[in-house]
């Protein structure tokens, strides 16, 4: 069967279920915002344990990648995810997530070239995007400081 692009749109748009868009976006607002409000809790948790705000915030960030790994191991982070759509995604949870699935897919392929190769598969241009970024924006900082001068 030959199609053009125009048909195979068409025949894929008569096909596809249409999306409830409201439903969608509430449940990523009430699955973001509330993974954001265990944050808070975390952190103010640990302020009243004691620790200094940058150092809760440090073990708040901690244990919400802790516990996205765990539930990833599990299985359940992506029965969440499944519903919240980006609700999940956007906090740090959703990095975590896509950090530990793929190492999790080819665990058996051996520590070192199946779990330890695909943790990078996704931290890997992050880190490097992210390094660079930095780097030009600290460059971009200095001269801009030294023709202030």
């Amino acid at each position: 069967m030959k199609m053009t692009n125009r048909e195979y749109n068409k025949y894929v748009a008569d096909k596809a279920k249409p999306s409830p868009l409201w439903k969608d976006l509430c449940w990523a607002f009430f699955v973001g915002g509330g993974i954001c409000a265990v944050g808070q809790g975390l952190t103010n948790l640990y302020v009243y344990l004691g620790a200094t705000t940058e150092d809760a915030g440090t073990w708040t960030s901690i244990t919400l990648i802790f516990v996205a790994a765990l539930l990833t191991g599990l299985g359940v982070f992506d029965d969440i995810a499944k519903r919240a759509g980006a609700g999940t995604l956007v906090p740090i949870t959703g990095f975590s997530n896509a950090m530990a699935s793929p190492a999790l897919e080819f665990k058996s392929e051996g520590l070192v070239l199946g779990t330890g190769a695909k943790l990078f598969t996704v931290a890997g241009p992050v880190l490097v995007y992210g390094i660079s970024a930095s780097i030009l924006y600290g460059v971009i900082l200095c001269l801009v400081g030294l023709l202030g001068k």
